[in-house]
C-alpha cells in the first residue's frame, strides 16, 4: 500500500511550505482576522475526547461567535439535537478547532485553541434573543488563528448555485433506511420545517 509512516518521509514528499503559509499564523486576532471572523455566520467546530473526534456545524443569524478580546471568542450553544458530543468532549479535553466560512468567499479562517463551558449570566445575556438565552456559552482561548489556502473551495466550486444539492437523499430518507422503516421518512421530512422553525432558539 506504500504507507507513509514517518514525518521524514512525509516532509520529503511535500517539501517545505512557502513563507506565507508560516508567517500568517497569529496567536491573537489581528484587525483583519477579527473583521473576517465577525462576518462569518457559519463554522465547523472540531473537538476530541476519549471516544474519538467530533465535528459539529455551528451557525447563527449574525456572527457565529463574538470577540471578547483579541485572544478570546464566545460561541453560544443554541438548540440542536441534544447529543452534546462536542460539549462532552470539551469537558474532558478542551482542545478544539474552528473553521469559519463566509458564503461566496474561497477563504476559510482557522482557529486552534482551548475551550471551556460557561453559564455565566453576563455571557449568556450577550446573546439574548428577546426572552431566549443559549443554555451555555463556549469560551474559546486562541492558540492560533490563520487563513486557509483557498484551493479546496476553488476546486470544489462550493458556491456554484444549485449544482450540488438537487437529488440528494433527505434526512427522512436516511432515517428510514438506517431504522429499516421504523421511522417514517416522509412524515419526518414533512414535519421538519415547522418543527425547526418553532425550536430554532
Amino acid at each position: 500500500m506504500h504507507w507513509i509512516d514517518n514525518e521524514a518521509a512525509l516532509a520529503a514528499l511535500y517539501g517545505a511550505p512557502p513563507e506565507a503559509a508560516m508567517i500568517k499564523v497569529a496567536r491573537r486576532l489581528t484587525p483583519a482576522y477579527r473583521a473576517w471572523i465577525e462576518r462569518s455566520r457559519f463554522c465547523l467546530l472540531s473537538t476530541v475526547g476519549p471516544e474519538g473526534t467530533d465535528c459539529s456545524p455551528r451557525g447563527d443569524e449574525g456572527p457565529v461567535v463574538q470577540v471578547l478580546d483579541p485572544g478570546t471568542l464566545l460561541m453560544p450553544d443554541w438548540r440542536g439535537n441534544n447529543r452534546i458530543d462536542s460539549l462532552r468532549n470539551i469537558l474532558r479535553d478542551g482542545r478544539m478547532s474552528l473553521a469559519f466560512m463566509v458564503a461566496g468567499s474561497t477563504t476559510v479562517m482557522r482557529v486552534n485553541g482551548h475551550a471551556r463551558l460557561s453559564t455565566d449570566p453576563a455571557l449568556l445575556a450577550r446573546f439574548a434573543r428577546k426572552e431566549t438565552l443559549p443554555k451555555l456559552v463556549v469560551v474559546i482561548s486562541l492558540n492560533e488563528v490563520y487563513s486557509q489556502c483557498a484551493r479546496a473551495l476553488i476546486r470544489s466550486g462550493l458556491w456554484r448555485d444549485g449544482d450540488c444539492a438537487q437529488g440528494l437523499p433527505s434526512v427522512g430518507q436516511m432515517l428510514a433506511e438506517i431504522s429499516e422503516g421504523a421511522i417514517n421518512g416522509a412524515s419526518y421530512d414533512a414535519e421538519w420545517p415547522g418543527r425547526a422553525a418553532g425550536t430554532m432558539w
